[in-house]
């Protein structure tokens, strides 16, 4: 089964495609970019293609993405809900399931602690993967931890629904 995790964002949303056929294995990752010059709505519609491209190219059966955080800027948070919602559209086209976790979640799952380091988290990816090389950029790398987050998540679901 091949899973796609979505690290969403308008400048370099992140994306990491997984195997999961026997131990999880990693197929493909990087980050859409946009450019900072081009007005919001061509971003986003950049964003939607590029998602429905990775989508149509790989053809997850189920697709991970991480729930918008909140803090203290409200103006990047609607940005980032917006693209979110372009991701979660190119991310539907071809009827995969979609899944959501928490930033939190996503940290619990793969390093055992909810306030890990980014560091930390590629540290954990690239063992877990078996990687010679920290997955860079960040948002890619996130994004893998997503899909690798949805992995555990089902496993451990599928445990307790017996």
């Amino acid at each position: 089964m091949i899973i796609l995790g979505v690290d969403p964002g308008t400048a370099s949303p992140g994306y990491g495609v997984i195997d999961v056929a026997n131990s999880p294995r990693l197929i493909n990752y990087g980050c859409l970019k946009t450019s900072s010059k081009t007005d919001m709505v061509q971003r986003l519609r950049s964003i939607y293609l590029q998602i429905k491209n990775i989508v149509e190219e790989f053809c997850p059966q189920e697709i991970a993405v991480e729930d918008v955080f909140f803090n203290r800027n409200v103006k990047s948070a609607l940005f980032v809900g917006q693209a979110r919602g372009v991701i979660l559209l190119g991310a539907s086209y071809q009827g995969a399931k979609i899944f959501n976790y928490t930033p939190l979640q996503v940290k619990q799952a793969i390093t055992g602690y909810g306030q890990a380091s980014k560091e930390q988290v590629q540290h954990m990816v690239k063992k877990t993967l078996s990687l010679s090389y920290l997955p860079t950029p960040d948002d890619a790398s996130d994004a893998i931890a997503i899909a690798l987050c949805h992995f555990y998540s089902r496993k451990l679901n599928s445990f307790m629904i017996k």
